[in-house]
């Protein structure tokens, strides 16, 4: 089996390392783009053509999914990868977890990137997902660019910059950027409020990795043995790791895995 993960940068790293989990002996194909990144501030347009790039170096590995690890790329580029993908490699997007988070009642923060919020996409998930529960859009300036980099002042900067424009009062925090579940443990720190109940964060890594392998078909196997491959490109060259990934336990769980030659 060998699953296909994008995106510009190592924001992949959590729905890379949950599949990981489910499945260690699953071949990953890591496409990245950092001669394009970061994808945010550019147009639709061309998010589109470069996470088709970016898709199109990763489909010639042959997997039998692709996982677009990245909300950015998802919301842009989603129509476009199917189309030029499926039916023979299924593409899976990634979305905030906007639905469970809000049948959890309670007042909800959607913590995304400035692009992303207040976005007709962000805000049609709230109409459909969110009815009756508060939501809060936090805009959180920075932060992808800062966990990218693993610049730690810049994360707490950034990270302290959206707390601080989240109510107290709220009880869930949905991260709607890949990026931000590489530092969940530094956020729930920054919002939860002395004596009150413990806060609940929604990362979409798990369900997107589930997803996948429904889509194919496989089930996490107890006991599957640890054989599991990695390949890394970069903007369609064969390389390594990022560094900056090795500062997350996501990357550093990748570290060790040969690469498929």
């Amino acid at each position: 089996m060998k699953i296909a993960l994008m995106d510009s940068g190592i924001g992949l790293l959590a729905a890379t390392a949950a599949v990981r989990r489910l499945r260690p002996d699953a071949d990953l194909v890591l496409s990245l783009d950092p001669d394009g990144m970061p994808w945010g501030p550019r147009t639709p347009e061309d998010v589109t053509r470069r996470a088709l790039a970016v898709a199109e170096a990763a489909a010639a590995h042959g997997p039998d999914a692709l996982i677009i690890g990245c909300n950015t790329a998802t919301v842009h580029a989603l129509p476009a990868l199917r189309l030029r993908l499926e039916p023979d490699i299924p593409v899976i997007g990634t979305v905030p977890a906007i639905k469970p988070a809000a049948a959890g009642g309670g007042h909800v923060a959607i913590w995304a990137t400035p692009a992303t919020t207040g976005s007709p996409y962000q805000r049609g998930l709230i109409e459909d997902f969110a009815g009756g529960v508060p939501v809060t859009e936090v805009p959180c300036w920075g932060l992808a660019e800062a966990v990218e980099h693993a610049d730690e002042a810049a994360i707490d900067a950034a990270v302290a910059a959206a707390a601080g424009l989240t109510p107290d009062d709220v009880t869930t925090v949905v991260l709607g950027c890949t990026h931000y579940e590489l530092v969940a443990e530094r956020i729930r720190s920054a919002v939860q409020q002395p004596g009150a109940a413990p806060l609940v964060l929604h990362g979409s890594a798990g369900a997107v990795a589930a997803q996948a392998l429904r889509r194919i078909g496989a089930q996490p196997p107890p006991g599957a043995p640890a054989e599991g491959t990695l390949t890394v490109l970069l903007s369609g060259r064969e390389g390594a790791l990022p560094e900056p990934a090795l500062n997350y336990a996501e990357g550093r769980l990748l570290q060790a895995v040969t690469p498929a030659r």
